[in-house]
């Protein structure tokens, strides 16, 4: 087990200096020059010139790298040039809208994909099955964003039960923010949970069709048993990589709904970085929503060893 741990340990952060370089170099190649943008087109050519030293720009990229890699290593993602105030504190002060949503969107996603997908996998080619597959191509078929316009046409338009967008904070109360983030994680759980219940259909029905579970049967184990405690563990480790794949895809794919439901996440300070061509806050929110991805894949890895012991030798 130790060994295992280790060789992930190991992987987790080879895998974090990789997405460090990666996120340098993407945001470098970006169009458009911060420096000009902030001392404007007509700007005085010494002038541009002094402000891209004061900067940092007019070093090698390597040199750049090294420095942002050892202040990032402590915590300093440098200033915004919007706000002009620390990178780390900008992205702390989202989210606390950007991880409830990704939250709920998550638990949404688990409540529904499971119990459907473990029932299409019970009632394989029978009617039962076959709606349930109908139901998720649907939610395969609708992006997010489209569902969330539809939610706000039919919750808040014609029904009035939830706010159209919009945050009203914390400290307004626990329920009044709930009720804010509820139509965008739904939004934002549909397409995960349509490809969850296909995942876990397929993987209970391959398991259902082992020796073991057909011997439990023939001991007269009684239907929810064998399916609950020999079957369905067993097919939860294909079911925890797209889990943990979608948890990433969560967290990613809340900046769309924040900029739908105007709330006022992580998703938003990115887009707004990006138009301002704010590279602090463009480097920050990136490295950032990176390396939770990859340490939630970190997580899943270290879940598999306790879901099938055998892993852990490997």
């Amino acid at each position: 087990m130790r060994g295992y741990v280790v060789r992930r340990v190991v992987s987790f952060v080879v895998t974090l200096g990789f997405v460090s370089v990666l996120v340098f170099v993407a945001i470098r190649v970006l169009p458009g020059d911060p420096v000009l943008i902030m001392a404007g087109p007509e700007a005085n050519p010494e002038v541009v010139a002094r402000l891209r030293a004061a900067m940092g720009l007019d070093r090698p990229l390597v040199v750049q790298y090294a420095d942002w890699l050892r202040d990032a290593l402590r915590g300093e993602l440098g200033v915004s040039l919007q706000y002009d105030v620390p990178v780390g504190a900008l992205i702390v002060s989202r989210l606390p809208v950007t991880l409830p949503l990704t939250a709920m969107a998550a638990f949404f996603t688990l409540l529904v994909a499971l119990p459907l997908g473990v029932y299409a996998a019970t009632r394989a080619r029978r009617p039962g099955d076959y709606l349930t597959m109908i139901v998720a191509q649907v939610g395969l078929a609708v992006p997010s964003f489209w569902a969330g316009l539809l939610l706000i046409l039919l919750f808040s338009v014609h029904l009035g039960w939830f706010r159209s967008g919009g945050f009203p904070g914390w400290t307004l109360g626990f329920w009044a923010a709930v009720r804010s983030l509820l139509l965008p994680s739904l939004a934002l759980g549909l397409f995960q949970a349509a490809v969850l219940i296909r995942a876990t259909r397929s993987s209970l029905l391959e398991v259902l069709g082992e020796e073991y579970v057909r011997t439990a049967r023939a001991k007269g184990v009684s239907e929810r048993l064998v399916i609950l405690r020999h079957a369905l563990r067993n097919a939860l480790i294909p079911v925890v990589t797209v889990a943990g794949l979608q948890l990433g895809q969560l967290l990613a794919g809340s900046i769309i709904l924040e900029s739908v439901f105007a709330l006022p996440g992580l998703g938003r300070l990115a887009l707004g970085a990006i138009a301002a061509r704010d590279l602090p806050v463009v480097q920050g929110v990136t490295l950032f929503v990176a390396s939770c991805i990859v340490a939630i894949n970190f997580a899943v890895d270290l879940s598999y060893a306790w879901l099938d012991p055998r892993i852990r030798y490997d």
